[in-house]
């Protein structure tokens, strides 16, 4: 059994396309997925396709790529969090890939979703690019350790690794990890303990090998996790188990 810890199915290629999705996950033994949030205007939408499926879950946050669009505040993050399908604050974090600075307004709507998760209780999913320095400092600062979370789509150095799992944090691998020149992301996933590591797809991104290219959904996740195993040298079942046991421990709303 394998569940699929970050995706995107609200967005438009992948709603489209929804029972041949779920299909597609049955087939393939992926039994959850959490329906990660970009931002408040299209939240709505989100929980809608959530809401009927049993095996679908949310997040409520705003990515911190999105510049034109409303500012949450920790209230009203808190607020929307009281749905029994969020369960999860973000994702946010920090990326300095695409934008320049000043990007003090990105640092500080980080610091908004932190406070969301201690007053929420609920864990963060952060996402950090070419800003591994300031997304641990303020990790620190704001005391997200209390509740914990996940470094969604890791790339970044075995160091970085260490000190989010220091923080009470998970580590999650996507499609990435299958790619040939991911080099330095297959040491990474060899060095990573079992009871850290989550799988997700980040769909409809980042599609794994053999799909590299072409619009990634839920159902693909196994392909994470037999890379990863095929690295450690262990049966591609350990790493499902204990990625499955990982979610379920993180994102405890979820009744297994």
């Amino acid at each position: 059994m394998y569940v699929d810890s970050h995706c995107h199915l609200d967005f438009p290629e992948l709603a489209k396309n929804l029972p041949d999705i779920l299909s597609r996950m049955a087939q393939n033994r992926v039994s959850h997925a959490l329906v990660v949030s970009v931002n408040l205007p299209n939240w709505p939408g989100l929980m809608e396709l959530v809401a009927p499926q049993p095996h679908l879950y949310a997040s409520v946050g705003v990515h911190p790529d999105y510049e034109d669009t409303p500012e949450p505040t920790v209230q009203e993050l808190v607020d929307l969090a009281q749905s029994p399908k969020v369960v999860a604050i973000g994702e946010t974090g920090l990326d300095y890939f695409r934008l320049s600075e000043p990007l003090e307004w990105q640092r500080e709507r980080f610091r908004t979703h932190i406070r969301a998760s201690r007053a929420s209780g609920l864990p963060l999913i952060i996402h950090t690019r070419s800003a591994s320095a300031d997304t641990l400092r303020i990790m620190k600062e704001e005391g997200a350790d209390q509740y914990g979370g996940v470094m969604h789509c890791f790339t970044e150095s075995w160091e970085v690794a260490q000190a989010a799992m220091e923080l009470n944090f998970y580590i999650s691998l996507s499609g990435i990890v299958t790619f040939k020149k991911a080099e330095d992301l297959h040491e990474l996933a060899r060095k990573l303990p079992l009871d850290r590591l989550l799988i997700e797809t980040d769909s409809p991104y980042l599609a794994p090998v053999p799909y590299r290219g072409k619009v990634n959904d839920p159902s693909k996740v196994m392909h994470v996790a037999e890379k990863i195993a095929d690295l450690r040298g262990i049966p591609v079942a350990e790493v499902a188990e204990c990625s499955t046991n990982n979610f379920f421990n993180l994102f405890s709303k979820i009744e297994r």
